[in-house]
């Protein structure tokens, strides 16, 4: 089969694609940073270049709570279009579609754990919103392609993603690589996070995550949106403490509630994932994030804050 995967030399596509030892990414035709999925007839150019008969669609342009506050508009436009075209493109050549979506889709605060059902029953967290809405029409378009074309399109909603290789801009990432980054820093001996962190998310390793998406495309054909996450509600609070306990050197941690912390709970439920795909988050979080801490870093931890002989 030929596949697809947009976005393959990204932080999700790239493990997607690495399951597919045949597939098509931008890389195979030296577009890997040229080509603009925004862009309607460059997408067109890709399909025919490509061919494709499965769509796995990872592109996006996404970052943390910072990202979406400084660049909602470019966010809700980017993420929209690209879908929009891809979408599209996949009517045109009559191939079978997974959407990656967002769990920014759901409501600020539907019930818990959240079902796909929830997806609109209200208006998402103000601070990942534009993305949020932007994902959630696509799942809207993906249902209408399916009822207008008969568009073998699903949809796959991942909890907070996290693993080696995350974008770790102390300006636009997400909270992992953000604590990480941190905390590993030899020199710091305080760090400063915004909210509470009474906030709580469903963290799923990012090698889980491909693999469910892989298991999706080849065994999920419902419209409903497919939930992918751990089922397990971790704090920030309890995910900065972990992180430091990790890393094995002092460092103070002080919250400032001036500042948002995002969405309050999030936490999915993964039983139709688990039902009907036979998929279940392998990683546990402890192990997730010893994976992402620096090699030797707690040798240069206990180097760069022993005293001097």
């Amino acid at each position: 089969m030929n596949v697809l995967v947009t976005g393959g030399s990204g932080f999700l596509g790239s493990r997607v694609a690495a399951r597919y030892p045949d597939c098509r990414t931008p890389s195979h035709y030296g577009l890997d940073y040229g080509l603009d999925l925004c862009d309607p007839s460059l997408t067109a150019y890709y399909f025919r270049r490509t061919r494709p008969e499965l769509v796995i669609h990872c592109a996006g342009e996404v970052g943390g709570i910072g990202a979406n506050r400084r660049r909602p508009g470019r966010f809700w436009y980017a993420n929209l279009q690209m879908g929009l075209n891809v979408l599209e493109q996949c009517r045109m050549h009559d191939c079978r579609l997974v959407m990656v979506g967002t769990v920014c889709s759901y409501p600020a605060s539907p019930p818990r754990p959240f079902q796909p059902a929830d997806l609109w029953e209200g208006y998402p967290e103000a601070s990942n919103a534009a993305y949020g809405l932007a994902k959630r029409a696509l799942v809207d378009g993906a249902q209408a392609y399916r009822a207008q074309y008969g568009l073998d399109v699903v949809t796959v909603i991942p909890a907070n993603l996290y693993g080696p290789g995350q974008d770790d801009d102390p300006h636009d990432s997400h909270v992992v690589p953000a604590l990480i980054r941190k905390m590993s820093d030899p020199l710091a001996e305080q760090v400063r996070l915004w909210g509470d962190g009474s906030a709580t998310r469903d963290f799923l390793h990012v090698d889980d995550a491909a693999d469910a998406i892989v298991a999706a495309a080849d065994r999920y054909h419902s419209p409903i949106p497919l939930n992918l996450g751990t089922g397990v509600e971790t704090s920030i609070r309890q995910l900065a403490n972990l992180i430091a306990e990790l890393v094995r050197y002092p460092v103070e941690i002080v919250w400032d509630p001036g500042c948002p912390g995002g969405q309050r709970r999030r936490v999915l439920d993964v039983s139709r994932a688990r039902d009907l795909v036979g998929w279940t988050a392998a990683t546990p979080l402890r192990d997730g994030l010893e994976r992402m801490l620096p090699k030797g870093n707690l040798v240069k931890h206990a180097a760069a804050k022993s005293p001097p002989a």
